[in-house]
């Protein structure tokens, strides 16, 4: 099957290695004529060091030249630059072309899902998935195991893209919420870098289960208001995806957290990762959507105000420490379902 990626950063290129293990024609899709060169010309990309990309695996810059005669297109840029590429792609891919978006965020400005953003762009006709789970490109692209869910509101859809991507490294999931799952992905991003200012802070195992709890049951909270399943954020895109961020050293966003609760400044510490940090974006997000929705959600808040508007990360912990006292599930709240 002819399989176009756009984005050519380091998860972008770690789905062209599975696609291509699993035997489609794989071709990335970069903005940059010279960053499409250079992958061309080494075969690696410098965000993954000692992974060969496959001489099969084509590498172009021209958005026309990469939709044409795609029978999918996944999506794997960063955040911000989603609705450009959806844009660009309107009126290029054949009709009947499965989209795939592996981006993991919400739009910052406008708090759009990115399947929203697919489907107002492309239109109904599109077929859509989202595919989202504990999938760091850095372990992807070396074939360490791990497994992730593909969600559409058509289940076939879901299951076609399931077949694409299946194999004995990475094992894939089916879901109906695609909700649930675009949510987990963004929303975990912001708990991440929130777990990055605890460990910078210097605190400890204790804080960081609190935090990883607590952020939880807000992206659930968020989820079910939004018309998604709590079982869903119980699962690999978003409990799943949330402890992978939180803990692993492949996490930008926990990099980024340890060096703000150190001392630098959001713009300092992004700029020392060297590479995007989804949950600076995320977090601008979530407080459009607590907010819209009425959904009390203290440390997306938090993380906004230090992130923002310069509050000083250990303030913005005594403040939540400090809330008024609450019952941990509130009356009549639905229960977990876990499957």
């Amino acid at each position: 099957m002819n399989i176009s990626i756009f984005g050519s950063g380091a998860w972008g290129t770690a789905i062209s290695l599975v696609l291509s293990d699993n035997g489609h024609n794989a071709k990335i899709w970069s903005k940059f004529e010279t960053e499409a060169k250079n992958l061309r010309d080494m075969r690696e990309n410098p965000l993954l060091p000692g992974v060969g990309i496959p001489l099969d695996i084509g590498i172009v810059s021209d958005i026309e030249e990469a939709a044409r005669g795609a029978e999918v297109a996944i999506i794997a840029v960063p955040s911000y630059a989603v609705r450009e590429t959806v844009e660009g792609l309107r009126g290029k891919l054949d009709k009947g072309c499965v989209v795939a978006c592996l981006s993991k965020g919400i739009e910052k400005d406008t708090s759009t899902l990115f399947t929203d953003i697919i489907k107002n762009t492309l239109g109904d006709s599109a077929p859509i998935a989202a595919v989202s789970g504990p999938t760091h490109a850095e372990e992807v692209a070396r074939r360490i195991p791990t497994a992730c869910v593909a969600a559409s509101e058509d289940m076939t859809i879901a299951e076609r893209v399931q077949g694409l991507l299946m194999n004995e490294y990475l094992r894939v999931y089916t879901s109906n919420d695609v909700v649930g799952v675009e949510l987990g992905a963004a929303l975990k991003n912001v708990i991440a870098l929130c777990a990055g200012v605890c460990d910078g802070l210097g605190f400890g195992d204790n804080t960081m289960a609190m935090l990883m709890t607590r952020g939880l049951a807000e992206m659930a909270d968020l989820c079910v208001k939004m018309g998604g399943r709590k079982e869903t954020i119980a699962g690999l895109a978003g409990l799943g995806d949330l402890i992978v961020t939180c803990m692993s050293r492949h996490s930008r966003n926990r990099r980024a957290g340890v060096l703000i609760g150190k001392g630098r400044s959001a713009m300092e510490a992004m700029e020392e990762v060297g590479a995007v940090v989804e949950g600076y974006y995320a977090a601008a997000a979530a407080r459009c959507l607590a907010s819209a929705m009425q959904v009390d959600m203290p440390i997306c808040l938090e993380a906004y105000s230090v992130l923002y508007e310069g509050k000083a990360p250990l303030i913005a912990i005594n403040d939540l420490m400090g809330r008024e006292k609450k019952s941990e599930n509130s009356a009549g709240e639905e229960t977990w379902v876990i499957r």
